[in-house]
């Protein structure tokens, strides 16, 4: 069972939803609500209390300024204030993709917060040789956003990602139709929140200095995704071995329960 609540922070107001007991473990994604790290969260909540939460902007965290730009760092802070209100002085962080992101920002800012960071596939472009043409490639989808739509900047993203494509070159649509708030959510992301997370650069001495264990996750399926990529160059700066997770970059969907055993053993 979990249960729901509303934070305000500056300029927004937080969903959040807490399982378990035990110490805290935040589940984190960007731009993924906290409705898909649900069956995670359930998987890990007989050791830890679980708290998972919409991104700002995202599903139910609302905006007073619609038209913020989303950064790590703003997120960063976001994370701080529920570990304020839960009255948690530490607590262990699993971000994925963006999530990930957001939690290299949180230690970075707060390194006394975080007993371990999980950054599960981090998309760390600007650490990669050809960071230029990545850079140039996340303003061409978000260009793309504006000019053609959503369906073609996720053609964009999910080819440049490495994610598997249709015979005719067009990348393999999940399955079901969007929801509105997942059209509300997808426009977010390119509008708002792309540029951010993947212009983040981590300050590899901040990192390295502090306190937090850090563990970079990838995905056993993953070697064909730029993720893996990042991840590898991130573990590598940090002298780290990268810790393998069942599935590619959303293992954790399709693979909750043996996802959660592998992050309770590096817990």
């Amino acid at each position: 069972m979990s249960s729901s609540h509303t934070l305000a922070v500056p300029g927004a107001r937080l969903h959040y939803e807490v399982r378990g007991s035990g110490p805290v473990l935040l589940v984190v994604g960007a731009p993924m609500a906290a409705a898909y790290f649900a069956p995670l969260a359930d998987a890990m909540a007989d050791g830890f209390t679980v708290v998972t939460t919409d991104p700002r902007g995202i599903s139910r965290s609302a905006l007073d300024d619609p038209q913020q730009d989303s950064t790590p760092q703003l997120r960063a802070g976001d994370l701080v204030a529920l570990l304020d209100e839960l009255g948690a002085d530490t607590a262990d962080v699993f971000g994925s993709s963006g999530g990930a992101v957001t939690g290299l920002a949180l230690v970075e800012a707060h390194p006394d917060r975080v007993r371990t960071l999980v950054a599960h596939e981090p998309p760390v472009l600007e650490l990669l040789p050809d960071a230029a043409e990545q850079r140039a490639g996340v303003d061409d989808m978000i260009e793309t956003f504006h000019r053609d739509g959503l369906g073609a900047a996720w053609a964009k993203f999910m080819a440049s990602a490495g994610f598997d494509t249709g015979d005719d070159g067009a990348p393999t649509a999940p399955p079901g139709e969007p929801s509105e708030q997942d059209i509300a959510d997808s426009a977010r992301f390119f509008a708002h929140e792309l540029r951010g997370t993947t212009r983040f650069r981590p300050d590899i001495a901040a990192l390295i200095a502090a306190p937090t264990e850090i563990v970079i996750g990838i995905g056993a399926d993953s070697g064909h995704l730029s993720t893996y990529r990042t991840s590898t160059a991130l573990a590598e700066l940090l002298g780290v071995v990268p810790v393998e997770f069942p599935g590619d970059h959303g293992g954790f969907l399709g693979q909750p329960a043996e996802f959660a055993d592998v992050l309770r053993k590096v817990l």
